[in-house]
């Protein structure tokens, strides 16, 4: 049984799943309570499963890009459950996650670039172009922070827009709408969900794909960013 937990940004998604189907999962949006949401909604998780922490035998985690802080809170609370029940650790790349689900074929149309984006506040985005090589999406070069407007210039389309796509101004999406040189994914499905990050968890379980629990450490894309939610500080 693997607990899944991704808080890299303005979310938290937890996730059980036992290698064969996802048994729980719990996604939602937090501001700066990172520390305060994430053990007692695990905790409830597990119990509404009627999972004790003594079944479980590892723990995903999203690695970043991400919020310094929020990674932060991620990844020493999956630290210390793996070191307490002695569970295996596995650390993905958020845009790893945000990936997993997509396909080329995006409605009627056969898209094989994408580019990936996290809200990094203060008019900023994360963002990381990816290709299609046959099989899956392959990194097109490192992700990087960039200010919203300069990505105008990398909508040569047909290009996938996903992730937190929405954080944008919303006078450069209807311009990038209005464009036709890219196509965005759907709400629903652009919500990263800690069950894809289990599913990839558990590939690397059968791949003896363990991370070193004291040497694993959060990915940033360049300076490490704080989340600014609209209406406050940054976290």
């Amino acid at each position: 049984m693997i607990l899944a937990l991704d808080t890299a940004t303005r979310q938290i998604s937890l996730a059980l799943h036992d290698g064969r189907r996802l048994l729980a999962e719990h996604t939602w949006r937090v501001g700066q309570t990172h520390s305060v949401e994430l053990a007692p909604q695990a905790a409830l998780m597990l119990r509404r499963a009627e999972v004790a922490p003594g079944a479980l035998t590892g723990v995903a985690v999203a690695l970043g890009p991400g919020s310094y802080t929020a990674l932060r809170i991620g990844l020493g609370f999956a630290k210390g459950l793996a070191l307490a029940h002695n569970l295996a650790l596995y650390g993905v790349p958020t845009f790893e996650i945000i990936l997993r689900p997509l396909r080329p074929e995006a409605g009627l149309r056969r898209v094989d670039r994408a580019l990936a984006l996290l809200q990094a506040g203060r008019g900023r985005a994360v963002a990381a172009a990816y290709a299609w090589d046959g099989r899956e999406w392959a990194a097109d070069g490192p992700p990087r922070g960039v200010e919203w407007a300069a990505l105008t210039d990398e909508l040569h389309g047909p290009i996938l827009v996903c992730g937190e796509w929405e954080a944008a101004p919303p006078e450069l999406l209807r311009a990038w709408r209005s464009s036709g040189r890219a196509l965005f994914e759907a709400p629903a499905q652009a919500l990263r969900r800690a069950g894809y990050l289990a599913e990839i968890a558990w590939e690397r379980r059968a791949h003896g794909q363990a991370d070193d629990v004291l040497r694993l450490a959060p990915l940033y894309a360049g300076a490490p960013f704080a989340y600014t939610p609209p209406d406050g500080p940054a976290a």
